[in-house]
């Protein structure tokens, strides 16, 4: 085979054979193909897609393009939840502990944040003393003694979709369907869970802008994992808002606490509960009915909460924090931002609200950015309510100060203000079964 010939053959819109993805898989991985033909294949496949069938088997040769894990010696059913990026997401540090408290085991991977999209691995990392680089047999003994453990991806876990996805970041090619599908769905095959729940963003702070686009790309990654043997199921949330009211790592992590104590915001609450109730019936544990009051009851009862502070002390963390967040090291600056105008907040630019957060050191633009784990935005008011000039909308947090400005000023443009009460919108859009 050629790379010329691959290239050729997708760039005039015909498709793949399984054998010529793999050989080009194969070939870059152990740099046999150059960055340069790699990348003219990720521009022909951005302009001219790739069918099902191809996108299986780029998929599955990401997955095989490094170690596979064996969970096998693992006790009991693995799941995993995996969203797609959002502002504000923290879901995993809630549905993870909940479903754990319930006798399902979460031997989670999770990836760091990139650009405006937060990540668990940076989250967690916030608590005093937690690690999230632990050996594999030891994170396997702490999911079978406390039931769930997340650490970070494995690096020898589908090396292809670090090359690719580090190819597409400076070409351009990130926003393309088979693309997306084959980088989340090559590292989640690679690990050896027998459930997956997908949440996919929808919306202005997500990469997939519209719910026909979202749902097009849940149903892609469903099929895709049924075919690999594995129980799927994607949820459609909605990303034109920031899912609670905290932006930013230790002020995320406060709030994930406060939500397994049953004092988060209600939309938090909400989406965490559906997830879990998912997971919970694709694990077998009862009608959807059913689950969503098991995950109910693991929040009041405390038992998820005290799951939770399990992980952070098998993992090194303090588990102090976690039952007292009031622990957690506080900004050492913060700013109040307020409304310009008398209203009702009708919609927000979510993705301008996460740039906003990484102005002040809560994420990076590089990989070797440092964050600052204090650093981030708390929302005191959202899509729907009510403000008046002068109303204190958000609290900016940072370690310094030189990034206020050009936060708040962000985060007022893409405020939108108007006399009209919007309609609320649902935070679900769609189950892709």
């Amino acid at each position: 085979m050629r790379m010329y010939d691959i290239i050729q053959k997708k760039r005039d819109g015909e498709a793949l054979t399984e054998a010529e993805i793999r050989w080009f898989i194969d070939g870059y991985v152990k740099g046999e193909i150059p960055d340069y033909q790699a990348a003219a294949l990720c521009m022909a496949i951005y302009f001219r897609g790739m069918n099902l069938e191809e996108t299986s088997a780029l998929t599955f040769a990401v997955r095989d393009s490094g170690e596979r894990l064996d969970f096998s010696d693992i006790k009991g059913l693995r799941v995993d939840k995996h969203s797609t990026g959002g502002v504000g997401d923290k879901t995993s540090l809630v549905v993870a502990p909940i479903v754990a408290s319930l006798g399902v085991k979460v031997a989670k991977m999770s990836g760091r944040g990139l650009g405006h999209t937060g990540g668990t691995i940076d989250k967690l990392e916030s608590i005093d003393g937690f690690k999230t680089d632990i050996p594999v047999e030891e994170f396997k003994g702490i999911v079978n003694d406390i039931g769930i453990a997340i650490v970070g991806q494995n690096a020898e876990l589908a090396p292809a979709d670090k090359l690719l996805y580090a190819l597409r970041d400076v070409t351009a090619t990130v926003d393309s369907l088979p693309l997306i599908v084959s980088s989340i769905m090559g590292k989640k095959l690679a690990a050896d869970d027998d459930c997956i729940v997908l949440d996919v963003k929808t919306g202005s702070g997500s990469f997939m802008k519209t719910p026909e686009k979202s749902r097009e790309l849940a149903e892609w990654m469903v099929e895709i994992g049924k075919r690999a043997g594995k129980r799927m199921r994607a949820l459609i949330t909605d990303m034109d808002r920031p899912l609670g009211n905290a932006i930013g790592n230790s002020l995320e992590v406060i709030e994930a606490i406060n939500t397994l104590k049953g004092e988060g915001p209600a939309d938090l609450t909400e989406l965490c509960i559906a997830l879990a109730a998912h997971i919970l019936e694709l694990a077998e544990k009862g009608t959807y009915q059913e689950c969503e009051e098991m995950a109910k009851k693991a929040i009041s009862s405390g038992i998820a909460l005290q799951t939770f502070a399990n992980m952070a002390k098998a993992q090194g963390g303090n588990a102090e924090w976690i039952l007292r967040p009031e622990n957690f090291p506080k900004a050492k600056y913060s700013y109040t931002v307020k409304a310009q105008e008398s209203g009702y907040i009708v919609g927000v630019d979510t993705e301008s609200y996460g740039v906003a957060s990484l102005l002040l050191g809560a994420g990076r633009n590089t990989k070797e950015d440092v964050i600052d784990p204090t650093a981030g935005i708390y929302l005191l008011a959202k899509t729907g309510d009510r403000v008046e000039i002068g109303t204190p909308i958000a609290t900016l947090y940072s370690g310094k100060e030189s990034g206020f400005a050009a936060a708040e000023e962000r985060l007022l443009k893409a405020t939108r203000i108007s006399s009209q009460k919007p309609k609320d919108e649902p935070l679900i859009l769609d189950v892709v079964e």
